[in-house]
């Protein structure tokens, strides 16, 4: 009696193709809606974050800037460094959008996760028209607890004029970003 080897049937590379293709859309969709749902989330900020209205920040001239004062106004917070090149790329546009639309309310902060001589030479190169606060730590601290789970630079957050996280982006903004921002308040 001779071993016979078990024959793998003809479906049988389809069938694993099938399998396969599955599985990585169902990848590809538990990662599109995780990304989805931490960009897309309001989260007011009065509850987990109900120090952060109370925060003070260390302006480049040494000065004291409170986040109180920038309360009941919509807000878009950019967290930057002079060594990130996509920072420093997205920068003049946050500066004109801040010039273009502070006179309807808009406010911007930047806030460096960088060391305080590097953001003065930088701001003595490329001068902003919004505030900018310095404290690497602390800024680190605050972008994770808007959202930032990675991270990463540059990210940005917009507070609506009610104090609740309105919108969160990782990475580069664009134009079309801003310009869609426009319609909270």
């Amino acid at each position: 009696m001779t071993a016979s080897t078990p024959q793998a049937s003809p479906a049988a590379p389809q069938r694993r193709t099938l399998v396969f293709a599955i599985g990585a859309g169902a990848a590809a969709a538990g990662v599109g809606l995780a990304v989805w749902r931490n960009t897309h989330r309001t989260t007011p900020v009065a509850e987990p974050f109900a120090g952060f209205w109370s925060q003070q920040w260390t302006t480049t001239d040494g000065k004291a800037l409170l986040m109180a004062g920038f309360s009941g106004k919509p807000l878009l917070i950019n967290f930057w460094a002079s060594w990130c090149a996509p920072c420093v790329e997205e920068l003049p546009m946050v500066d004109a959008f801040f010039t273009a639309h502070q006179a309807a309310g808009w406010q911007v902060l930047g806030l460096a996760a960088d060391k305080p001589k590097n953001v003065q030479e930088f701001l003595q190169k490329a001068p902003l028209h919004f505030p900018v606060a310095v404290d690497a730590m602390l800024a680190t601290q605050w972008a994770r607890q808007l959202g930032n789970i990675s991270g990463g630079l540059p990210f940005s957050v917009v507070i609506n004029s009610a104090g609740e996280v309105a919108e969160r982006k990782m990475g580069k903004l664009t134009d079309s970003d801003l310009a869609a921002w426009l319609t909270i308040k």
